[in-house]
């Protein structure tokens, strides 16, 4: 199996699970190298108070087997950094593998990366994703050919033991499986939507309704950029 890179495109408020879940499966594929890289580098903040340092640079990262791209508060802004959508672009034509977690499929699509693909996102994000072209999806786990993406945070975790068993073949991501001890036993039955109780969705859609009209307008201003872009 030749050496392999797996790049992780990072951001400013990134959620920090949505890139460390898949990076501690894929970490363990032979012969791979992964690399944490943002547009500025240098250290950045995520989630929840954690700042990651020696981040590289995404200018100074040629080429990569796997790109992936995480979601996160962070996403919005993101999507109007056209250095960030340059740099996705660019990886994305060297890549095998173009994926995303979460929001990162928005950002994917900002860039232009999903038109006429199937994609996952977080359940509550998911039909914005129609506004770049792509075909919302809301299986945990969506393939359409060379394009992996999937739903919300934990789902990276699925994400990378597929795309591992690709890779490496099933019996490989099945060991990293078992040695990572990934049995998801959650004490409530309340991770997607259709699964909550009505008041339960309805105090988390309240919540997450602060920032759609911030969310929607970036990407109405995102997909109005895509089109221009599509016609020049």
């Amino acid at each position: 199996m030749p050496h392999q890179t797996v790049v992780f495109a990072l951001y400013p408020d990134v959620t920090q699970l949505d890139f460390t879940g898949p990076l501690e499966v894929l970490s363990r594929l032979p012969d791979t190298s992964c690399v944490v890289a943002s547009t500025e580098g240098g250290v950045l903040q995520g989630s929840g108070g954690l700042a990651f340092a020696d981040v590289r640079r995404l200018s100074d990262v040629d080429n990569c087997t796997v790109l992936c791209v995480p979601g996160g508060y962070g996403c919005i802004a993101a999507m109007e950094d056209e250095r960030y959508l340059s740099s996705l672009r660019a990886l994305a034509k060297t890549a095998r593998y173009v994926t995303s977690v979460c929001t990162g499929s928005l950002l994917l699509g900002a860039a232009g990366l999903l038109r006429g693909r199937r994609a996952a996102c977080h359940w509550a994000w998911r039909d914005l994703l129609a506004a770049f072209g792509a075909i919302p999806d809301p299986s945990r786990v969506v393939r359409d050919g060379s394009t992996i993406t999937g739903g919300g945070v934990t789902a990276g975790i699925d994400l990378a033991l597929t795309l591992m068993a690709e890779i490496a073949g099933a019996d490989y991501a099945q060991g990293v499986q078992l040695t990572l001890e990934y049995a998801p036993s959650p004490p409530f039955s309340c991770g997607r939507p259709e699964d909550a109780r009505p008041e339960i969705l309805l105090n988390v859609q309240t919540r997450l309704n602060a920032i759609r009209a911030q969310r929607d307008a970036a990407v109405s201003r995102a997909a109005s950029r895509l089109a221009t872009i599509s016609t020049l």
